[in-house]
């Protein structure tokens, strides 16, 4: 999740809010990919998570990528991120180290990244005999389990997540996921753009559906982690049914935006409790927890953090659908969303593609790829055929791509390509080895799932 914002004024007028998101808009040439991914840490010997603290932990970890030239974000005094550049490294509440990579023109700089990454972080982990693991949910640790990280924000969630939904605090520390986020150009860009994604958000995450297990057996889904999304908070997730209705636009967003009921404010090194607040009250002064204050830009670009649909508009667009995978997975995410979004040939086809799917068909493609992936269907649409078209289409765009001389993106597709063409994906292949050579023994899935 995201480190606290900073950079913004005081909000003097409410167009401000849209305005703050126009700001993301970029001409072509300068729109960049930005790769997120989730890892769980865990003791090779015992398979245990990982503690924030002692010889053998999350601390341990971003001490030695501090001593390599990252500069420690601390809350208090406990070092709760990491920066260099444009690249920070995070933790989620339960010491899923996250890394949240530059901005960058294309997949091969994203796979430099990220292999710089995982490097830095094996030759730091290896000799503490620490591991990551790549998958969407937690495969067998329980919630008491959990490590809790020292973050003034998980402390308010954790409460908050257990009055208002049944899975909030499985989301915030037992799943892991690979994120893309990509710019727009315009207002209408970013409406054309968002739909597409919400609509193909089941497609991905179908593609990338890694979580059949949790609490040390199978779930009865493909991805876990898409199930928890449905049961944690429906005023902040979902897949925006109003961002296709006539007259969307950065006003739009605000609007719901501003009704999805606050977290906190961050006020001088410290979390404020704002826990079901209204941001249309602090605009006002009005407040309950800073009574008289108004709010700054960061305050809102914080708020903005706080809503979880599919698809999430900041001053660009997050792909939030997908599982957390190996190497090859999370560089096909942004691969996927670089070849659909950034040519307005495919762009335009895969509005076509997608346009004619109503409300209901899109949420119940949605549930389908959490529970079944690419065998998955609603609406008579049928996840395996939509993928496979959406996937040419995302060739033909990284195709194009290359054709303006950016170096040929579309080997990132392949292990997409190879989910498409036997219907199955990495949770199938995890269940049939449980099933089959593991006889049961999910300890396997450590060695197996190791980044």
């Amino acid at each position: 999740m995201s480190i606290p914002q900073s950079g913004g004024g005081p909000i003097e007028r409410p167009e401000q809010l849209a305005e703050y998101l126009e700001k993301g808009c970029k001409p072509a040439d300068q729109w960049r990919i930005g790769t997120e991914h989730e890892k769980f840490g865990f003791l090779t010997d015992s398979c245990a998570p990982l503690p924030y603290e002692g010889p053998r932990s999350v601390r341990a970890v971003l001490d030695g990528l501090a001593a390599r030239g990252w500069e420690p974000v601390r809350e208090g005094d406990a070092v709760i991120g990491l920066k260099k550049g444009k690249a920070n490294v995070s933790l989620e509440p339960g010491g899923q180290l996250e890394l949240s990579g530059a901005p960058l023109s294309h997949i091969h700089e994203t796979a430099a990244e990220l292999d710089s990454h995982f490097a830095e972080v094996r030759e730091i982990a290896g000799p503490l005999g620490v591991g990551f693991l790549g998958v969407g949910a937690a495969p067998e640790w329980t919630h008491d389990q959990m490590p809790v990280m020292p973050k003034g924000r998980y402390k308010l969630m954790t409460a908050y997540m257990g009055r208002v939904g049944t899975h909030g605090t499985q989301m915030m520390y037992r799943t892991c996921t690979v994120q893309a986020n990509l710019d727009f150009g315009s207002e209408a860009d970013m409406v054309k753009k968002l739909r597409v994604s919400l609509a193909l958000q089941p497609v991905a995450t179908a593609l990338f559906a890694s979580s059949p297990f949790f609490e040390g057996k199978p779930n009865g889904h493909r991805s876990w982690r898409s199930r928890i999304w449905r049961g944690l908070d429906d005023s902040r997730t979902g897949m925006l049914p109003f961002a296709f209705e006539e007259g969307m636009g950065f006003e739009r967003y605000v609007d719901w935006v501003l009704d999805v009921p606050m977290y906190f404010v961050y006020r001088d090194g410290a979390y404020v409790d704002a826990l079901g607040m209204s941001f249309r009250d602090f605009l006002k002064g009005k407040l309950p927890a800073l009574p008289g204050e108004v709010p700054t830009l960061s305050d809102w670009a914080d708020h903005m953090t706080t809503v979880f649909p599919e698809a999430r508009v900041k001053q660009y667009i997050e792909m939030r659908g997908a599982d957390m995978g190996d190497r090859a997975h999370a560089l096909a995410l942004p691969a996927f969303w670089a070849g659909l979004l950034y040519d307005g040939g495919a762009l335009d086809a895969a509005w076509d593609l997608v346009k004619g799917l109503d409300a209901g068909t899109r949420e119940g493609l949605r549930v389908a790829a959490s529970e079944r992936a690419l065998q998955g269907e609603a609406g008579g649409v049928r996840l395996l055929d939509l993928a496979r078209a959406a996937l040419g289409l995302a060739e033909e765009g990284l195709r194009a791509r290359a054709d303006r001389g950016i170096p040929d993106e579309r080997p990132f597709l392949a292990p997409l390509w190879d989910h498409v063409e036997r219907g199955r994906v990495v949770a199938d292949d995890l269940l049939a080895a449980y099933e089959g050579e593991w006889g049961g023994d999910l300890g396997r899935i450590y060695e197996a799932c190791r980044l």
